[in-house]
């Protein structure tokens, strides 16, 4: 059935049935008071899962366009930038940096593996004239499955004085991340990742210091002037024509979210993300990502057995049982899939993909139990849940 697919991918993610027919809802003035409405609430929710009293921008663009504006609101041309990065969305912000004129220094970590802090930190402090005016950080590295230690990171950094800007795209939601208890000045999310929304809408938090950062910033900016949304929240509108329906998705799906409760909406992440390990592991395949410490809760990579390949596997999955996996990004492409596990995804779902993964790996002759990883899943969300 060429419609029905499962997507397990770290995003878009699926949506509920209740937030796609809200996107129905007849367009409204995006300068009257229904919008107003509509404006505040999900404002004010979105505050709830940032975990910040800070002001929290709604942007109509994609994840990248949050990264864009907290690079183009807080810094000028020739700014020394640190950029840590483990992964393609690691580059990517590097990439934006320098694009409007940022001297940007990268630090680059293995693949699968999560910043060095103490290697960080010695970079800080061998800064002594505070050169580095910001550092720019994952909090869940997409293309690889990892949790950066951002409170770590975030004491390094408060230790020298530079802003620390944080793309949160993926994680933020999924993961918990407390943007005022660790002093966060920019954090960048989008809508469809963990919260179960459509592509189109991209939120990012301003600290004070961020704020007044922006007021002396020389990059280029129009559309992604904070100084504007700022101006224009205050009124309970948006500075250009907002996505309405768009709007009307997230008051819903974020009172899915909460109506769910943060905790268990995280530890639902967490018992998924840990029974899809136990299934890779009983497969007998490989997780790019060992170390459990550091294991992301959305998104797991896995490298595909050497003489089947992760094209092989992703192919038969979609085209004979309707799963989508995800495909590895730039340096892993020719070795690693991903399974997501991010947003409108339950015990249900994963142990679908997990019973079609056993089935593709034995039709393409790799030797396995095709059972053994539903089994291996099954067990880990059984533990979890009686825990509870």
């Amino acid at each position: 059935m060429e419609e029905k697919q499962l997507l397990m991918i770290p995003g878009p993610t699926p949506c509920p049935a209740s937030v796609l027919l809200a996107h129905a809802t007849p367009m409204i003035n995006h300068r009257g008071p229904k919008f107003v409405s509509v404006l505040t609430e999900v404002t004010a929710n979105l505050k709830t899962v940032f975990r910040t009293q800070n002001d929290v921008f709604i942007l109509t663009s994609s994840g990248t366009g949050a990264m864009e504006t907290s690079i183009v609101n807080t810094l000028s041309p020739g700014d020394k930038v640190l950029a840590l990065s483990i992964g393609n969305f690691g580059n990517r912000y590097a990439k934006i940096a320098r694009t409007f004129g940022a001297d940007v220094e990268k630090m680059d970590f293995p693949l699968g593996t999560a910043v060095d802090v103490a290697a960080v930190r010695a970079k800080l402090e061998a800064d002594t004239g505070k050169a580095i005016k910001a550092v720019l950080v994952q909090f869940n590295e997409t293309s690889t499955g990892v949790v950066n230690p951002i409170p770590a990171i975030a004491a390094a950094v408060h230790a020298h004085g530079a802003l620390i800007l944080v793309d949160a795209v993926s994680g933020l939601g999924a993961i918990d991340l407390d943007t005022d208890g660790l002093g966060l000045d920019v954090v960048c999310a989008g809508s469809q990742k963990a919260f179960m929304c459509p592509p189109g809408l991209a939120f990012v938090s301003f600290s004070a210091r961020a704020l007044a950062a922006a007021e002396t910033a020389k990059m280029p900016r129009f559309y992604f002037d904070a100084r504007e949304a700022k101006k224009y929240l205050a009124s309970g509108q948006t500075p250009w024509t907002p996505a309405i329906p768009q709007f009307f998705g997230m008051q819903q799906g974020l009172r899915l979210m909460l109506q769910e409760g943060m905790d268990k909406f995280q530890a639902r992440h967490l018992r998924l993300r840990n029974a899809t390990r136990a299934a890779v592991k009983a497969l007998g395949l490989e997780l790019l990502v060992p170390d459990d410490g550091i294991a992301s809760p959305v998104i797991t990579a896995i490298r595909a057995p050497e003489a089947i390949g992760p094209d092989a596997i992703r192919k038969l999955a979609l085209n004979k049982y309707g799963v989508v996996f995800a495909v590895g990004q730039d340096a892993l492409k020719p070795t690693v899939f991903r399974i997501g596990h991010l947003g409108y995804v339950d015990d249900t779902d994963v142990l679908a993909a997990l019973g079609v993964l056993g089935s593709v790996l034995t039709e393409l002759g790799f030797p396995c139990d095709p059972a053994a990883g539903v089994v291996a899943a099954q067990q880990s969300i059984s533990q979890a849940l009686a825990r509870v």
